[in-house]
């Protein structure tokens, strides 16, 4: 039993398709998803999201954050992944994202309080993992 993906923006539809199972990062744990999934709703923390195919092939995609609903619809289990800037693995500039994490690393350093520069570190953590 598979499961239809969509991983969308509030703009643009990233990617869509038919998948084995779904593997998310939750705010509070990692979260499987298989065809035939009760409905769920999941707050997603900044991390990947992976997206498993039949043979062992996977698509991988960073979050920073959003909503993941599960919910079936005429027996077919769909899985909607809502971010606000979701990047495929491929589409990463690891170049560019390793710079960010050094110069973030400078910033929280001095702004150690500032949650929103640490967000931003978190997020260029996340895509060096996933693309490096």
């Amino acid at each position: 039993m598979t499961i239809e993906v969509h991983l969308v923006t509030p703009e643009r539809e990233v990617w869509t398709g038919e998948a084995e199972m779904l593997i998310a990062h939750g705010v509070d744990g990692e979260v499987g998803i298989l065809g035939g999934h009760a409905p769920l709703l999941v707050h997603l923390a900044i991390g990947p999201v992976r997206i498993l195919f039949e043979g062992g092939e996977e698509q991988v995609a960073v979050v920073d954050g959003g909503f993941l609903h599960v919910g079936t619809h005429q027996g077919v289990t769909r899985a909607d992944i809502l971010a606000s800037q979701p990047q495929l693995r491929d589409e990463i500039d690891v170049a560019a994202a390793r710079v960010a994490v050094e110069r973030l690393l400078g910033e929280t350093a001095s702004a150690a309080d500032d949650e929103v520069l640490k967000a931003e570190l978190r997020k260029a953590q996340a895509r060096v993992h996933i693309a490096g």
